[in-house]
């Protein structure tokens, strides 16, 4: 005779969907990472206890994590410095959320390596002041990046680092310039304000000739969706991801992607040292910001296009930059380098400064 069944306390209907399951051998368990016994005090497991992650040789999360811990513990103090290389120990020096980000930059930018910053403005003075030493020489355009252009103005100079501004995109300007002691080469494109359009191909050739020299592009007007300075020989390209990369206007961060691994390894440690580096929150929306990039892009640059050439056949508006329109002077550069145009469109209002203003406003009210 068969023993009667055990009477339940929970309706079966709930632990029996899908078949009849045993809580012996089919209950979620958490295992305890730490090894408390009857002595360990309430206050201990209060600050000590964690669940052991579960299922990492099983399935993998379709979004990384937020990795906030600022510290990490490591199983055998041997392993220190394998931790140190190639996993996490402090969130200054390494942590997941940020190589989340960096990695899906760099699979768009085609380099060995992106490092993430806290700001455009920490990309840039990052790379410069980890590649610079006092004596060097850095030529740069004269219409930049209003915080680059005081960087290069006011605060290279106070290291004994020397700067000559030529004019936005000239190639033959910065061969004029060149001194025997040039060390970077930097540039924009498309350039701010006007978007100038810096020939990447020809400015990374220039750099070239110049034993040692970095040759460096800020490619943030473009983004890595519609140019890649990399392919082009250029051996930095920075972005500020404040602007098209995050997409949301909800964070502050920079990236800075090489084809070379010692500048990456050099341009990383000063930025581990020197503190520079992206929260694990803002690097979680910034990798948001990578996945949705492509479609936002066409739908940008497609919508700056429609409105370059609106404006350019305006009566109200006596000049448009924008360098999908045959009317810009490097237009046939830019579409050579360039899958698309960008949103950035850039105009001048005929009836001067007060009317600029008023339809200024006007948009914003």
């Amino acid at each position: 005779m068969e023993d009667a069944p055990k009477p339940r306390r929970v309706p079966s209907s709930f632990q029996d969907s899908g078949g009849i399951k045993d809580p012996k051998t089919e209950l979620r368990r958490d295992e305890e990472m730490h090894r408390f016994d009857s002595e360990t005090s309430l206050e201990t497991k209060a600050v000590c206890s964690q669940s052991k992650l579960k299922g990492l040789e099983l399935t993998t999360p379709l979004v990384p994590s937020i990795s906030v811990a600022s510290t990490f513990s490591i199983n055998k103090v041997d392993e220190y410095m394998e931790c140190l290389r190639d996993g996490y120990i402090y969130s200054r020096l390494a942590n997941h959320s940020c190589d989340s980000a960096a990695h899906a930059i760099n699979s768009l930018e085609g380099g060995v390596g992106t490092l993430v910053f806290s700001s455009g403005m920490g990309a840039i003075a990052t790379t410069l002041l980890a590649l610079l030493k006092t004596g060097d020489h850095v030529i740069a355009p004269d219409s930049a990046y209003s915080g680059t252009y005081a960087m290069m103005k006011s605060v290279l100079p106070n290291y004994g680092i020397e700067v000559t501004f030529v004019k936005a995109c000239d190639i033959e300007e910065y061969k004029k310039a060149i001194k025997p002691n040039t060390k970077i080469f930097y540039g924009e494109t498309p350039c701010n304000p006007c978007l100038a359009v810096l020939d990447l191909k020809a400015f990374a050739d220039v750099a070239k000739t110049v034993p040692l020299a970095i040759s460096v592009v800020d490619s943030t007007f473009g983004s890595p969706c519609v140019q890649r300075p990399l392919e082009f020989g250029v051996d930095i390209s920075i972005n500020s991801c404040t602007k098209y990369i995050g997409g949301h206007s909800d964070i502050v961060a920079g990236s800075m992607s090489t084809r070379d691994e010692e500048i990456l390894f050099g341009v990383g440690e000063f930025l581990r040292q020197t503190g520079n580096c992206l929260s694990p929150f803002d690097a979680f929306l910034l990798l948001r910001g990578v996945r949705t990039l492509p479609l936002r892009m066409e739908k940008h640059s497609q919508n700056g296009l429609k409105i370059a050439q609106y404006l350019e056949q305006h009566s109200k508006i006596s000049k448009v930059y924008y360098p999908g329109l045959p009317s810009h002077p490097q237009h046939e550069v830019a579409k050579k380098q360039m899958s698309a145009f960008g949103g950035m469109v850039v105009f001048e209002v005929a009836d001067g400064l007060q009317a600029a203003k008023t339809l200024v406003e006007a948009l914003i009210t």
